[in-house]
């Protein structure tokens, strides 16, 4: 999987975790406040990020759904 531009992963930044490129803010916060019902506006606001930040963070998790199958029982 390709990284978006804005999110990177470093063992020795939140264990690894993917952050915003230049923070230390982990992408499923951000994931996380959008889902709570934050708006971009609120989101850029309270983590000093970018539109483009935000974005990225979508697009990461997009990426990660694509690739994800669920096998149910029935």
């Amino acid at each position: 999987m390709q990284l978006p531009d804005r999110i990177t992963v470093d063992k020795e930044v939140r264990s690894g975790r993917p952050i915003i490129l230049g923070t230390r803010v982990p992408v499923d916060l951000i994931l996380g406040k959008l889902a709570g019902g934050m708006s971009y506006e609120e989101v850029i606001a309270e983590y000093a990020i970018t539109r483009e930040d935000v974005l990225a963070s979508l697009d990461y998790a997009a990426q990660l759904v694509s690739d994800e199958r669920l096998h149910m029982a029935v």
